[in-house]
């Protein structure tokens, strides 16, 4: 069998890649991306949150063996793990991928399951950042959810981005509006996180996500009460977001 041709630098794939699919459609992005040789083997994470099941329907329709990383971080809401089966099931993937926190990280760092009430960053580094770095070696790409629309960190989200010096990361969605989510969602029959409709428009872990009120940002309810906008699985600036992101430091 003929070997692999290697694939070029994160940097240079990147460019690339977003001149070729500048004005393509989310649909076609992610056809491409999952038969690109210059993006290599891709897996898709997913948090089967508030708006997940609309890209999960589309990766499904086009490939539903692609591997599907769920990071269980333990502190989930049960309506979460409810939602994860029943969305695995009714979409028929084949490769879904449950990551976890090793037991003997978690019993060295976090034995009393307090480390979220003293920091959350280091809760979610050790529990979902870790976890997935472990889970993501041997992909040379990985599938997001993430829209520009959902924070200030995302603003100028790309179809596809650096991970770090060694993997893609791709954001089919980036360009579409709350509307064309929910739009896709009723048009496909898709069902919804139990949670939404109980004003969670936005969930990660149970104590550190709370109901949102009329009027308020999606995300407010996500670490509420700090200067937090992401878990620490995601990079700006070519950086892991592990900390609480202070105004001046976001692009």
């Amino acid at each position: 069998m003929p070997l692999e041709a290697p694939l070029a630098p994160v940097a240079e794939r990147v460019a690339h890649l977003n001149r070729r699919y500048k004005h393509h459609s989310a649909t076609a992005v992610l056809e491409r991306a999952l038969s690109d040789p210059q993006v290599g083997r891709v897996a898709m994470v997913s948090s089967f949150g508030a708006e997940s099941v609309a890209l999960l329907h589309l990766v499904a329709v086009i490939d539903r063996t692609t591997p599907v990383l769920f990071i269980d971080t333990m502190m989930l809401f049960p309506e979460t793990l409810e939602y994860q089966r029943e969305v695995a099931e009714k979409l028929g993937l084949t490769d879904l991928r449950i990551i976890r926190a090793r037991a003997v990280d978690l019993a060295t760092h976090d034995r009393d399951n307090t480390l979220h009430t003293r920091d959350t960053d280091a809760c979610c580094d050790l529990r979902k950042t870790q976890p997935l770095e472990n889970a993501l070696d041997g992909f040379d790409a990985w599938i997001t959810g993430r829209k520009r629309f959902q924070s200030g960190t995302r603003a100028a989200l790309d179809f596809f981005e650096a991970d770090g010096d060694t993997r893609l990361k791709i954001n089919p969605l980036a360009h579409w509006a709350p509307g064309d989510v929910q739009d896709y969602m009723i048009n496909n029959r898709l069902p919804r996180h139990p949670l939404v409709a109980r004003g969670y428009p936005s969930i990660g872990c149970a104590p550190c996500t709370s109901p949102v009120k009329p009027g308020e940002d999606p995300r407010s309810g996500r670490w509420r009460g700090e200067q937090k906008e992401e878990c620490g699985i995601h990079i700006v600036d070519g950086k892991f977001v592990r900390g609480p992101l202070k105004e001046g430091n976001v692009a």
